[in-house]
């Protein structure tokens, strides 16, 4: 069963009768900044260590050993 409430005072509100004790699950609507790919890529990006700082602007150079710009 699910519901949709709001937090108000720092307390979740959900519609209906609850009884104290009862377990929920909550789960954030609000929308997090990017979407679940680019926090996973930011996440691994986050784990990459001695990549070349020019990476970005000299991707060519180092995926086909063309010249550098």
């Amino acid at each position: 069963m699910k519901h949709t409430g709001i937090v108000a005072g720092g307390v979740v509100k959900l519609p209906g009768d609850w009884k104290d004790g009862t377990p929920v699950l909550v789960e954030s609507l609000a929308a997090e900044p990017g979407n679940e790919l680019t926090r996973r890529l930011l996440e691994i990006a986050a784990k990459t260590e001695g990549l070349p700082t020019d990476l970005a602007a000299q991707h060519d150079h180092y995926l086909y050993g063309t010249p550098k710009r």
